[in-house]
């Protein structure tokens, strides 16, 4: 039992580490798309208040699993951007991660705006659908913290998305094609079946030294 005990912990602890990066990787890649946002359309208050209430929400999430962690007194595990849903799929999609996304280039094609909006929607989409799976799950609902904290999230999702859906709608930015939902398939499947069972096997992966929002 105690063998069985340390096991179901010891995914708690990859799943949090994977989203309390995940969620650092989206507040603070946010930033850039509320740069290209206001620099594209100033004029949307709506939308714009939107982008910021998300970004708003993606922080406070990362601030819940920090509590999480050192409730437990342990820090996260290092994981990195190869475990980032949005940053694999944006180098899918525009051929470099969100570090490297050219926001000037961005800004100046109302195409590649559109793009990046379809690729924050199917993001956004994937991940209110994979907590909806963890909260069905006995290890998540074993642990009454962790448990609130994704029934925060998946209170919060709808929002994250549906501005996105409904520029795209109102602009002309068309359905999210096949080749985009193939490429998040690709990430999400590569991410459950490959990456997550990698980092639960690797006994020597190091805990972070920091915190990601340090300094």
């Amino acid at each position: 039992m105690r063998i069985f005990s340390g096991l179901g912990q010891r995914y708690l602890d990859v799943l949090a580490s994977v989203y309390i990066f995940n969620e650092h990787r989206g507040y603070t890649s946010l930033d850039r798309v509320l740069a290209a946002a206001r620099a594209r359309h100033p004029e949307a208050a709506g939308f714009l208040a939107a982008v910021e209430k998300h970004r708003l929400d993606e922080r406070r999430h990362y601030l819940m699993f920090k509590r999480w962690f050192a409730r437990r007194g342990t820090m996260p595990l290092a994981v990195d951007k190869t475990c980032a849903h949005i940053d694999r799929l944006i180098r899918l999609t525009f051929g470099c991660d969100i570090d490297r996304l050219d926001t000037r280039h961005v800004i100046a094609s109302e195409a590649l705006f559109l793009r990046l909006c379809r690729v924050i929607v199917l993001t956004e989409q994937r991940g209110m659908r994979q907590v909806e799976q963890l909260l069905n799950t006995r290890l998540v609902r074993a642990d009454p913290q962790l448990g609130r904290i994704f029934r925060v999230i998946a209170r919060d999702e709808p929002s994250h998305w549906l501005p996105y859906a409904g520029w795209l709608d109102a602009h002309g930015g068309g359905r999210i094609g096949w080749r985009e939902r193939l490429a998040d398939w690709w990430v999400h499947q590569s991410l459950i079946w490959f990456k997550l069972p990698l980092l639960f096997l690797n006994p020597a992966l190091p805990r972070r030294q920091q915190w990601a929002d340090a300094g």
